[in-house]
């Protein structure tokens, strides 16, 4: 049974950054299209950003330019460092396969305000 952990979120102003951390047991993340999700309350689970087994990224309109996914294949982590962030991307944040999903992490919630 694979297990996600996320990490890295808090509290942070308008314009602020946070880098938040996907773990895995019981699989190896890069054979994988991985994608970190986010959902603000009332709000539909959506994806923001993926990556993909050979390292090539995409993104959501919403955060690209200031978002960036990353893979540390030795570490079997993957990344979302989040630049420039703003009260709408307030939302608990959590990674998956995008393909053929495990089962949901607990998450990390990201909270943007002044």
């Amino acid at each position: 049974q694979v297990q996600l952990v996320e990490s890295g979120g808090g509290l942070v102003q308008p314009g602020g950054s946070l880098r938040l951390s996907c773990a895995a047991s019981g699989s190896i993340l890069w054979f994988d299209t991985i994608g970190w999700y986010r959902q603000a309350p009332d709000n539909e689970r959506e994806l923001v950003a993926r990556i993909d087994a050979s390292g090539n990224p995409d993104y959501a309109d919403s955060v690209k330019g200031r978002f960036t996914i990353s893979r540390d294949n030795a570490k079997n982590l993957v990344y979302l460092q989040m630049n420039g962030l703003k009260p709408d991307d307030t939302a608990v944040y959590y990674c998956n396969r995008v393909f053929r999903q495990w089962t949901w992490g607990q998450g990390t919630q990201v909270t943007v305000s002044s």
